[in-house]
């Protein structure tokens, strides 16, 4: 088998892209997109067509309604092609926002459900802040799965599993860029803070018995994946997919869901106050989130600004 049929005897991959006709050739169970994904696919010859048709069936309505009219479009079109869940996320701009992130998440369920699609083959992205937070363990409740974005702490990632959350995504490719920003040298994959970060959260997770899945996302290069064989999910670009495909070399599980006995898994504290003050304590995490909202936001506007001028 290829490394990428070796990979996925462990874990659940899953296509990170809104090019939807890249990800057919890598089997995927899941897809996941976000505005960046998809700013970059309206833009190519491809889906243009598949664009501007749905803004002209929609034209009447806002800018922000025919937005989600077009993750939808998109989100239905790669669920013809995984047999699992796609991931469609909300504006990032709605970020510090619980009760209009609630809205939104409930609005895109909406258009899923009139459109045929069970509300449990959606994953509704949502930012791992504090209010982001909130917003998904209410949704939760009300049967409506969400998938953390932006994750880079443990303390994220341990109020997402508080909360009952479905799913979380920590970015290993983007802990990585910091701190070879910081420390101006690179690493290996058994040093990468990113792929440590990605293995403490999958042990503390199995250690106190949460049931949310950790799916690691944002590489930036193969042996990243290869070190996270073995978690519950990981997110790939096709580049990286088509790596993988083309290699031979074996693939070791390196994640295994046991307890350990380390004074490290001590349980943190997920109130309000020490979030706050974890979160803010983490120079990485907290730059990399607000950097990570930034970019997002700004990809949302052009997409508004393609939508108004289409």
């Amino acid at each position: 088998m290829n490394t990428l049929d070796q990979l996925k005897q462990f874990t659940v991959v899953v296509a990170d892209t809104g090019d939807f006709n890249a990800m057919r050739a890598y089997t995927p169970r899941d897809a996941t997109t976000n505005p960046s994904l998809i700013l970059k696919a309206v833009q190519q010859d491809a889906y243009k067509p598949l664009f501007l048709e749905t803004v002209a069936a929609h034209a009447k309505k806002s800018v922000e309604a025919v937005i989600d009219q077009v993750l939808v479009r998109f989100g239905l079109e790669i669920l013809k092609i995984v047999p699992g869940r796609v991931s469609t996320e909300v504006d990032a701009r709605l970020s510090f926002d619980t009760q209009a992130t609630i809205t939104k998440a409930r609005e895109l369920i909406r258009l899923y459900e009139n459109a045929g699609i069970d509300r449990k083959r959606i994953l509704i992205k949502i930012a791992s802040t504090w209010e982001g937070i909130q917003a998904a363990s209410a949704l939760e409740k009300e049967g409506i799965h969400c998938n953390l974005t932006l994750l880079f702490s443990p303390v994220q990632a341990a109020a997402c599993a508080e909360g009952g959350i479905t799913l979380i995504s920590p970015f290993v490719g983007r802990i990585l860029d910091w701190y070879k920003k910081r420390d101006g040298k690179e690493f290996n994959a058994e040093d990468d803070p990113g792929v440590q970060s990605v293995r403490y959260i999958y042990s503390y997770f199995k250690n106190y018995g949460y049931k949310t899945e950790v799916m690691g996302a944002s590489f930036r290069n193969v042996g990243q994946i290869l070190a996270l064989a073995g978690c519950d999910l990981l997110t790939i670009s096709p580049e990286l997919l088509n790596q993988l495909q083309s290699m031979n070399e074996p693939v070791d599980r390196k994640l295994l869901p046991v307890k350990v006995t380390q004074d490290t898994l001590i349980k943190l504290r997920t109130d309000e106050a020490a979030f706050r003050y974890s979160l803010n304590d983490d120079a990485m995490a907290m730059e990399k989130l607000a950097e990570g909202i930034r970019l997002f936001a700004a990809d949302s506007r052009k997409l508004d600004a393609l939508v108004a001028s289409a």
